[in-house]
């Protein structure tokens, strides 16, 4: 991981990720997308840490994708096409291996979020916002559609919450963007990062395989019909009752005492 594009910091079972290039308003470059994935990767099987924080350097969570770096690409014999299909498709890699991490992944936003940015806090289990930051997709302003970002945000928002946002372009504030559903607490900015921190070391506590177990559950379960949902949920709840760690939780919530979980 270099420390140059991605800080790693561990606040006990929370390991805060920071996106270091404040120059660039944090824009994920191809190499900073590589790294960012190699840590939540890497972190998904440390057994100390149970939560990951990402946030930005600066005043900046993440402007989205380097358009410069981008545009720079356009001399290639190609114009650029294998190296644009090589960022989307590994900027989409890194998202999805936040959504598949073990471990819930906490993005604590300061200063804007826009683009790929945006979709960055998407794609995180929860958000804490600066009362000051800021939300938007503004692709279409630049004949550039936030179509993978969409995805991410479609899934966070309503659908005519989300196409607003696409089509138009705006920047939304903190309040409305919890309002909206994609963030979940809104603080001072000097509290961010520590309000995201407090965060994950509470959900430390709860025991890891159920943690794992009911992440992955969520999003398998958000693209099913209703039945089968329904289905696909009752056998993880069987499966997750068979465990040491259900055993353990249910007898010491029936004895009245504090559960002793297993490692």
């Amino acid at each position: 991981m270099s420390e140059q594009i991605l800080l790693r910091e561990d606040r006990g079972p929370v390991a805060v990720l920071t996106l270091n290039r404040p120059e660039a308003r944090n824009s994920l470059s191809l190499a900073l997308i590589g790294v960012l994935h190699d840590a939540v990767r890497d972190l998904g099987g440390v057994d100390a840490i149970r939560a990951i924080v990402v946030t930005g350097a600066g005043t900046a969570f993440s402007s989205g994708h380097d358009l410069k770096e981008l545009t720079a690409h356009r001399n290639d014999p190609d114009r650029g096409r294998a190296f644009f299909s090589k960022t989307m498709t590994a900027c989409s890699d890194m998202m999805l291996a936040i959504v598949r991490c073990p471990k819930p992944v906490i993005a604590g936003v300061n200063g804007i979020a826009t683009a790929a940015g945006c979709q960055l806090v998407a794609s995180c289990d929860v958000a804490v916002a600066a009362d000051d930051a800021r939300f938007a997709t503004p692709g279409v302003n630049i004949g550039l559609f936030c179509s993978t970002p969409m995805v991410a945000l479609s899934r966070n928002v309503s659908r005519k919450a989300a196409m607003e946002m696409l089509l138009i372009g705006d920047m939304v504030s903190a309040e409305d963007a919890r309002a909206l559903g994609l963030v979940n607490r809104v603080v001072a900015p000097d509290r961010v990062v520590n309000e995201a921190i407090e965060l994950g070391r509470k959900i430390a506590e709860k025991p890891k395989r159920t943690l794992k177990i009911g992440k992955d559950a969520f999003y398998r379960q958000l693209d099913m019909s209703l039945e089968d949902a329904y289905r696909y949920a009752s056998n993880v709840m069987v499966e997750n009752m068979l465990d040491a760690e259900a055993e353990e939780g249910i007898g010491a919530f029936i004895d009245r005492r504090a559960p002793r979980w297993p490692e």
